[in-house]
């Protein structure tokens, strides 16, 4: 992973952002202090309508209240948000 300086980052912002989306992952420090790291985003992948109903048509059914019962006993019903 390259290092480079935040002045790096501002003057140079074009050519980084084509070494990312090449693959390079950057970290940018201030101060010689670590303080972000850039690196490409995953590519997304366009899955058809179709093969995503074939899916669902072949997936095990899922039981609601099972579903709910389960998840309550796992999640802290206490917890204040």
């Amino acid at each position: 992973m390259r290092t480079i300086t935040q002045r790096q980052l501002r003057n140079d912002s074009g050519a980084v952002l084509r070494e990312v989306q090449a693959g390079e992952h950057l970290t940018v420090t201030r101060n010689g202090t670590p303080i972000a790291e850039l690196r490409p985003l995953a590519a997304r992948r366009f899955v058809p309508r179709t093969v995503i109903k074939a899916a669902a048509a072949t997936a095990p059914r899922i039981d609601a209240e099972r579903f709910r019962a389960d998840l309550d006993a796992l999640v802290d019903q206490d917890v204040e948000i």
